[in-house]
């Protein structure tokens, strides 16, 4: 294959490189405290919506479900390492925990599918965020 004329040779993994709107820092701290922010912030607004409404909606469930907003405990470490998750969805577990839900009703049959959807809620944005910082460092393809 032969490159067209004035083309100019790049090195390799810049191919499609941009210029973000904001640095990784930044982008992780917007997308630590909402959820989407960060591709927001990348320029990928559509993603954003998608992160957003699907974290969102699983932290609502959650909370609808009776599942529990963990504490901070060290003598748990499987509570502690709850909250952890939890706290991985800032704005929304703080919301929450100013307003009063997220008590946890343990006699509740769905009790435990809330805890898991607000855990993997906290986790998945975990990998968002990460991705969103990936997208302004340039080391991910846009």
């Amino acid at each position: 294959m032969t490159r067209p004329s004035g083309g100019s040779a790049r090195p390799a993994g810049t191919a499609n490189a941009t210029v973000s709107t904001s640095g990784p820092q930044v982008t992780a701290i917007a997308a630590w405290l909402v959820p989407g922010a960060g591709h927001f912030l990348q320029g990928q607004p559509r993603k954003a919506l998608v992160f957003a409404a699907s974290l969102l909606l699983m932290f609502v469930l959650g909370l609808a479900f009776g599942g529990r907003l963990f504490p901070f405990q060290l003598t748990e470490p499987l509570v502690f390492l709850a909250a952890l998750a939890e706290w991985a969805l800032l704005l929304p577990r703080l919301v929450a925990a100013m307003a009063g839900w997220g008590r946890g009703d343990v006699v509740a049959i769905t009790y435990e599918y809330g805890n898991a959807f607000l855990i993997a809620g906290g986790l998945m944005n975990v990998l968002v965020l990460l991705d969103a910082v990936d997208l302004a460092a340039g080391r991910k393809p846009r």
